[in-house]
């Protein structure tokens, strides 16, 4: 690792030739880059991701970018928290000379064109999420690929509450041959066992609280997995949410943690994992949880 001290503070970017012109300056010294995409609203995951690539890099650049292309519902666009001051102090808290911020505009990252690409992620990409998000994968390929080119990390670093999306960017820096490492991080969660996301700020009180049963299913789940069939385990929570009072249930399913195809009979030498996805009123949760 080098010594590097060029800021006082968290410097912003907002234009993609300056910050590539900056990256470029600081490669051609032989510093290496890390990279942390995110929509902002930061929280102690998020930190724990940044913490994590600083460790590993000379440099993390972390971007904060609400990209309109991955959200199918106007609505949550709209209402998504944009909190870039607030972030800005808490990245500081863990460094303020090896931290770059990158907040393009939407017209930087999409030239007045914010339309997704096509991807082919071999199938990846019609499960789970992508079953009910119509084009939420294209949209997260594209500003993920655009990141990538603009920013050329060493290394990138990712959540696993969002692992199908993790095993789509391994896909896409795979079949696009981009030379970027994928770090993919564990979990990180509140207290009661929620899983941090941007959106828990949206809960209501009621939600709030109840909020922590679906982490709690999860780790029953799991332990059931271990002696009882996937299908069993299956009908077992969806019997838990059927008279909940407050959680509504989109799905839940165990799947081949590499493909993400549901399971048709447990294997012994195949990964499982068990996804979930939860309304608490209009905010959707998710999370996941390896099962072997």
């Amino acid at each position: 690792m080098h010594p590097l001290i060029f800021y006082y503070k968290v410097k912003i970017y907002t234009e993609k030739d300056r910050i590539s012109t900056e990256i470029a300056a600081l490669k051609s010294k032989g510093l290496s880059v890390g990279m942390v995409p995110t929509m902002g609203a930061l929280h102690q995951g998020h930190l724990q991701l940044v913490i994590k690539a600083l460790g590993e890099n000379d440099v993390v650049v972390v971007s904060i970018f609400v990209n309109p292309t991955q959200f199918d519902n106007k609505t949550d666009l709209e209402k998504y928290p944009r909190t870039l001051e607030n972030d800005v102090e808490l990245l500081e808290t863990v460094s303020k000379d090896q931290i770059m911020v990158y907040a393009p505009t939407v017209d930087d990252i999409y030239e007045g064109h914010a339309i997704s690409e096509a991807f082919d992620f071999d199938g990846l990409e019609f499960e789970m999420e992508g079953k009910f998000r119509q084009g939420h994968f294209d949209g997260v390929g594209t500003v993920v690929k655009r990141f990538f080119e603009i920013v050329k990390p060493d290394s990138a670093y990712f959540g696993e509450k969002d692992f199908q999306q993790l095993q789509i960017i391994k896909k896409l820096v795979e079949k696009h041959h981009i030379p970027v490492k994928i770090v993919g991080c564990k979990i990180h969660r509140e207290p009661s066992g929620l899983a941090m996301s941007s959106r828990n700020t949206r809960l209501k009180p009621n939600h709030k609280t109840a909020a922590p049963f679906i982490y709690k299913t999860l780790k029953t789940a799991k332990i059931k997995f271990g002696t009882e069939s996937a299908n069993k385990v299956m009908e077992w929570v969806e019997n838990q949410f059927k008279n909940h009072d407050t959680l509504k249930l989109e799905y839940f399913l165990i799947a081949d943690a590499k493909t993400l195809k549901p399971i048709k009979r447990k294997l012994n030498k195949k990964k499982y994992r068990a996804f979930i996805a939860v309304y608490a009123g209009e905010i959707r949760l998710i999370d996941n949880i390896a099962l072997n």
